[in-house]
């Protein structure tokens, strides 16, 4: 029984050193595929939002690679895939996002960006980016909060009176230049005129005989 124990004890101790090991491993691992993304992304109704992510892997890309994004409600635990990438792209094909998810990215570039097109306000959510590039397949998962509104009176008079100022000044420093060149011009001009102006014979001695009149 001792024998027993004893050798259960020595094959317990031989797995501590094994689990170290694949700790320390582990933690490597983990630093070998770093993962990035956007915490906060704000969108408009209708405008096209793009979800930026990237990562960094020790290990060249091969077509083993994979990305998956997943979308979270607010307030909800459910999670729903939205797009899969494996040497192709699989958006998905049902849901909320059927038909509105499109590649943006480059996995040759570490970028794993995705867009949405026409957003609602229904799209508000969590979202988060996974990727396994084997034998980097741990890592973190980011999280980005995507928050979708109306875009207001404000906002919209706000964005047409930069395009009209943008648009309004330099027309404005064309046309002030123009006038000061036209009005140099026409100074030149009025000066060569005085000074090359002569008096006729008939109007010097018109002056000669109202000086001789008493």
């Amino acid at each position: 029984m001792q024998q027993a124990r004893g050798a259960v004890g020595g094959r317990g101790c031989a797995l501590f050193p094994l689990l170290s090991i694949l700790v320390v491993q582990g933690v490597r691992i983990v630093l070998s595929l770093e993962i990035s993304a956007d915490a906060h992304v704000r969108g408009y109704v209708g405008e096209k939002i793009k979800l930026k992510c990237t990562f960094k892997s020790s290990s060249d890309v091969t077509d083993k690679l994979t990305i998956d994004w997943t979308y979270r409600p607010p307030s909800s635990s459910r999670t729903e895939s939205i797009f899969h990438y494996q040497s192709f792209q699989y958006p998905t094909t049902a849901g909320t996002f059927r038909d509105r998810i499109s590649w943006a990215g480059n996995v040759y570039k570490g970028d794993a960006s995705i867009s949405i097109s026409n957003p609602t306000l229904k799209d508000n959510g969590t979202f988060s980016c996974a990727v396994k590039n084997p034998p980097d397949v741990y890592h973190n998962i980011p999280l980005t909060e995507l928050t979708v509104t109306e875009r207001g009176f404000g906002t919209m008079l706000s964005s047409v009176a930069l395009l009209s100022i943008l648009v309004f000044v330099p027309s404005a420093v064309v046309v002030i230049l123009l006038l000061v060149r036209m009005g140099r011009k026409a100074t030149g001009v009025t000066k060569r005129s005085r000074s090359s102006y002569k008096k006729s014979s008939i109007e010097v001695s018109d002056e000669g005989m109202l000086q001789l009149l008493p």
